[in-house]
């Protein structure tokens, strides 16, 4: 009994001695790299003479943040380690989240069809509404692939860039409406999302993320190179603006305005941009849902959990990998081609790597494979960019500490769909009356 007793002391307490370790030698690491990209700024003199100004202050602040952060971090990790027979958040807690859940989706679908009319006057907000919007669409596709089939793409900004350049040209050289580029460019998108499936199908983890991060640089420098068909560096200008059904967003008597017996404004076509975007993202949504619960969703979630299980269930898996790929393809070629009509103007620089690593990072934080996760955390994200626009030093950083506290608390995002819901006990005896009615 007095062994027992000092365990559970022993263990109940916290190795701040450990904790304190981490954290300086975490602060040591930070001091070093931060040295250079925060403890120092250059000026340019207006004789064209270069000056490098010490910043200690802010040097000292952001090594302070990673001491402490690091420190809560390690605190957290031990503790966890020490008592393995429960979640860290108290199951009260969770069971009040799930709960909550519920109502959040009904809540963010009200709130998104009611943007236009509250905020009608506000064009800034209405962009940043499309932007959201557009990401979450993205990231839902990416979704399907990442979180349903559990396959590592870094290069989904190459379908993206697909979609914005098929409906770019098909509507510039042959006069093609929005409602018709749409499925045309969505099509195309996948069919390179089965171009790019069969090369990787006998690959995973590092080796499946580094071809595809190689194929969305191919199709970035083919788009840079083919100047003759994509313009080159100087990307597509002049892409045609959608219409109402045919029906032009101008101020002339067959325009949208007159026609509604309107006042003119270019807040019409925002807020119809508005509203597509958020019937597509819908549909993605509503099309991922309906096919997880389809057998081909089964075979991505049983691919996702153990290739070769999946085999020796007869599933092929060449099928379902091709599958996973041309379906996110598809809703990433119709975001594309929703980004070339609403700006206008497309060129390379729009599909970097970092767009793909943006859309990933939403996937991963939202939860890989929940919907709703997803939403919350491309709202978050996009939205969150915009509010510390004025603090461009240290957006970086905070989204940075933001992104690493979540994934301490929430391993598996804002929303997991696999979280454990049976917890074992460590070094807990079987009661004697079990024992005895095993036995008999």
């Amino acid at each position: 009994m007095q062994d027992h007793a000092e365990n559970n002391a022993r263990k109940s307490r916290l190795d701040f001695g450990g904790a304190l370790k981490d954290a300086f030698v975490a602060a040591l690491v930070a001091f070093g790299l931060f040295s250079l990209m925060l403890g120092v700024v250059t000026k340019t003199g207006s004789t064209g003479t270069l000056t490098v100004s010490p910043r200690p202050g802010l040097l000292a602040t952001s090594v302070a943040i990673v001491f402490a952060g690091r420190f809560l971090i390690a605190l957290i990790a031990r503790y966890r380690g020490k008592h393995r027979s429960g979640p860290l958040v108290p199951p009260r807690i969770t069971s009040t989240v799930h709960k909550l859940e519920r109502f959040v989706a009904p809540a963010l679908l009200l709130f998104a069809l009611a943007v236009p009319v509250l905020f009608f006057q506000n064009r800034y907000l209405l962009d940043l509404g499309i932007l959201v919007l557009t990401y979450t669409m993205l990231a839902w596709g990416l979704n399907i692939v990442v979180g349903l089939a559990g396959l590592l793409d870094l290069g989904y900004v190459a379908f993206y860039a697909v979609g914005a350049y098929s409906y770019a040209l098909l509507a510039k050289n042959f006069g093609f409406s929005f409602w018709l580029c749409l499925p045309l460019a969505g099509v195309l998108a996948a069919f390179w999302g089965v171009l790019l499936g069969f090369p990787v199908l006998r690959l995973r983890g590092d080796y499946l993320a580094i071809v595809t991060l190689a194929f969305g640089e191919i199709i970035r420098l083919v788009i840079v190179n083919w100047q003759d068909f994509t313009g080159g560096p100087n990307g597509i200008s002049g892409i045609p603006r959608p219409s109402f059904f045919g029906i032009p967003f101008n101020n002339e008597p067959d325009g949208f305005a007159a026609l509604f017996n309107l006042e003119f404004t270019p807040t019409h076509r925002v807020v119809f941009l508005y509203y597509v975007i958020l019937v597509l993202a819908l549909i993605t949504c509503l099309v991922t849902i309906r096919l997880r619960q389809l057998p081909i969703g089964r075979a991505w979630e049983a691919l996702r959990e153990d290739e070769i299980a999946c085999r020796s269930l007869g599933i092929n898996t060449t099928n379902t990998k091709l599958t996973a790929f041309a379906t996110g393809a598809l809703f990433a070629g119709f975001a594309g081609s929703f980004f070339a009509t609403r700006q206008g103007f497309i060129s390379p620089e729009s599909f970097v790597f970092m767009e793909s690593a943006l859309v990933l990072a939403i996937v991963v934080l939202g939860g890989m494979g929940s919907q709703l996760g997803v939403a919350i955390a491309a709202l978050a994200m996009i939205g969150g960019f915009e509010l510390f626009r004025n603090f461009e030093q240290f957006r970086m950083l905070v989204f940075g500490a933001a992104m690493v506290g979540i994934m301490v608390w929430r391993p598996r995002g804002l929303v997991a769909t696999r979280t454990p819901s049976v917890f074992l006990e460590d070094k807990k005896p079987i009661p004697a009356s079990i024992i005895e009615e095993a036995r008999q």
